[in-house]
C-alpha cells in the first residue's frame, strides 16, 4: 500500500486512534502525530487525555459488552506516556511506555489488525491479547483471559486466534520491539 500525500498526517496533528469491532467503536483516544511516512506512523498520548472505552466490570471482564451493542463510555487515560510506532500492514503496533515522571516502563506489543487511515483518524481492531516486554528484555503475555473469552464469544476462529498469537511470538523472537524511539521526549 502506498500512502498518498493526502493520507499523510502532519507532525502536531491530533488524530483519533480507535478500535472498532463490527462497525462499533470499542475504545478511542486522541493522539498527537509525531511522525508519518511510508514506513511508519508515530503517535503520542499523554496521561490525562480523555477518550472512550468499554471499561471493565467489577470482576475485571468486559468482552461480553465488547461484542454487544453497548456503547463505550468516557474515560481518562491516566497511567503512562505512550509512543505508538505502527508500520503499514503490520498486525501489531509497538507502544513504548513511560511513567508520568518519564521512567521507561516497558515495550507493549499491541496486537491488532493493520491500521486503516480515515480523515483525522486511524482504525484498527484490538485483538485482546498483548505482550509486555520489560526493560531487561523479559516478556509475558497480557490479557490472555480476555483473548480466551473473545474466542469463546466468536470474535476469533481458532485459526485467527493462532495467527494473532503467532504475530506476537514473531515480534518477540525477531526483537521487532526495539524501535529507536526509546529516548524520545515530546
Amino acid at each position: 500500500m502506498t500512502i498518498s500525500v493526502s493520507d499523510v498526517f502532519r507532525p502536531g496533528d491530533v488524530v483519533e486512534y480507535r478500535s472498532v469491532y463490527c462497525g462499533r467503536v470499542r475504545w478511542a483516544l486522541p493522539w498527537r502525530v509525531i511522525a508519518d511516512g511510508p514506513r511508519q506512523l508515530v503517535l503520542y498520548v499523554a496521561p490525562g487525555v480523555e477518550g472512550v472505552s468499554m471499561g471493565r466490570d467489577p470482576d475485571g471482564r468486559y468482552m461480553d459488552r465488547w461484542v454487544s451493542d453497548d456503547p463505550p463510555t468516557p474515560f481518562v487515560w491516566r497511567e503512562h506516556h505512550v509512543l505508538a510506532v505502527t508500520r503499514p500492514h503490520d498486525a501489531h503496533s509497538l507502544w513504548l511506555m513511560w511513567t508520568p515522571t518519564w521512567e521507561f516502563r516497558c515495550w507493549y506489543v499491541q496486537l491488532q489488525s493493520p491500521i486503516v487511515r480515515r480523515p483525522n483518524a486511524i482504525e484498527t481492531m484490538d485483538h485482546a491479547l498483548d505482550a509486555v516486554i520489560e526493560p531487561d528484555g523479559k516478556w509475558h503475555w497480557k490479557d490472555e483471559d480476555d483473548f480466551v473469552e473473545a474466542q469463546r464469544l466468536g470474535v476469533f476462529t481458532p485459526e485467527e486466534a493462532a495467527a494473532v498469537r503467532r504475530e506476537g511470538e514473531r515480534v518477540i523472537a525477531d526483537r521487532l520491539w526495539i524501535t529507536g524511539w526509546e529516548r524520545w521526549r515530546p
